[in-house]
Formats: structure tokens, C-alpha cells, sequence
């Protein structure tokens, strides 16, 4: 009976992490909107990609604004030659233009989707340029280079931290590799371990502090630019 209740007890424990990390996860126009920690970590990584094609992003809408285009004619240009995420978040700009949305409201509602601090130091820069007469392109090379700097900062910074980030997933693998190769070598010892209630305990203990020191690890090898 202690046996079957403290597998039940695990089950629910590993049932709860999963959704815990799974849950929350939602689409809504292309951008993923939800608490849970995958879907943060998914937020994160397309944010990123948008930061990455901001800069190009900027270089396209400069060319067509010297050659001559409106400021809508270049976000055109950028749904056309650009890549996702960069293109879908332009695509839903002029979709909001088109059906009425003043053009400060539209920035702003892309701004705030995004998520981006660069592409609200863009979006700033064009509305200001729109109220005093500002020279738009300048403006737009001067925010690409400062971006390009900034990123080449961060891959600088990535690099150095990245045998950190390499011995923060040895270590916290080493003890699910090292429990999967008692398994295979003694199971008749690991199997009613794993089936005891201090066995459960054990593990749940184990994966807590794996847990809390992964944390740590990205803690200090994570450093903003």
C-alpha cells in the first residue's frame, strides 16, 4: 500500500511540473501571450529574433524613405522583403492603419505587443520626427548602428559566459545520467528504491536542488547589455 501511494504521489508531482510548465501557453496574432514558463521562454526567443531583423528591418525603411516613399510605403517595404517575425508585426500595422487606427495608436499598439525595448526607441523616434520635422533616415541609421553595437556586446558577453552555461548543464544532468545507468546495471536495487516512499522523497528532493542551483547558474552567467 506505501508502495502503490508513493508512486501515485510521484505521478502527481511530475504531472504537476509538466503542466506547470506547459500551461498558460497562448497564441494570439502570431505572438505568444501567456505566464507559464515555456511560454515566456517562447515570448523570449521570438523577441529576440525580432531584435536581430530590427536592424535590417531599419536599413530598408531608410532606402525607400530616400528613395522617396512615405513612411507607410517603407513599413510596405518591410512586409514584403522581410523575414517573421519581423514582417507578421508590420503586416498587423498596416491591417490597423487601413481599418482607421490613428498612426500613433497603431505604433503604439506594436511597441506594446512586441515587447521590444528597441523597437520603442524606434517608435518613439518617428513619432517625435512626426511632430518637430526631423530628418527620419538619419535617425533610423543612428538607432541601426547603436543595435548592431548593442548586439555585438551581447554575442561578446555570450561567448565568455558560454562555459558557464556548459558546466551548469553538466552538472544538472550528471544525476538523472548517473540514475539511469544504476538503473541499467542494478535494477533489482534501483527499482524498489525508486518504488519506496523515501526513494519518491529522494528524487523529488534531487530535483528541487537541481532546480534551485540551474537558477543560481543562469543567474550569474546571465548579464544584461
Amino acid at each position: 500500500m506505501l508502495v502503490w501511494l508513493s508512486v501515485i504521489l510521484f505521478g502527481i508531482s511530475i504531472g504537476g511540473i509538466v503542466w506547470y510548465f506547459l500551461a498558460g501557453v497562448k497564441v494570439k496574432q502570431g505572438w505568444q501571450n501567456g505566464q507559464s514558463p515555456l511560454a515566456r521562454w517562447l515570448d523570449e526567443r521570438r523577441r529576440q529574433k525580432f531584435n536581430e531583423q530590427l536592424p535590417e528591418a531599419l536599413a530598408t525603411m531608410s532606402n525607400a524613405l530616400r528613395a522617396g516613399f512615405s513612411i507607410s510605403q517603407a513599413f510596405d517595404s518591410v512586409v514584403n522583403q522581410g523575414e517573421k517575425p519581423m514582417c507578421e508585426e508590420f503586416a498587423i500595422l498596416q491591417q490597423q492603419l487601413r481599418i482607421g487606427m490613428s498612426f500613433e495608436a497603431a505604433l503604439q499598439s506594436m511597441s506594446d505587443r512586441v515587447g521590444s525595448d528597441d523597437l520603442t526607441l524606434v517608435t518613439t523616434a518617428i513619432l517625435i520626427s512626426r511632430k518637430t520635422g526631423g530628418n527620419v533616415t538619419e535617425i533610423f541609421d543612428k538607432i541601426s548602428e547603436t543595435i548592431r553595437g548593442r548586439m555585438k556586446i551581447e554575442r561578446k558577453v555570450k561567448t565568455l559566459t558560454a562555459q558557464g552555461r556548459m558546466q551548469g548543464i553538466l552538472v544538472s544532468a550528471m544525476p538523472f545520467l548517473l540514475g539511469i545507468a544504476m538503473l541499467l546495471m542494478k535494477p533489482h536495487m534501483m527499482i524498489p528504491f525508486f518504488c519506496s516512499f523515501v526513494g519518491v522523497v529522494s528524487c523529488l528532493v534531487v530535483i528541487l536542488l537541481i532546480t534551485v542551483g540551474w537558477l543560481v547558474i543562469k543567474k550569474i552567467t546571465k548579464i544584461d547589455v
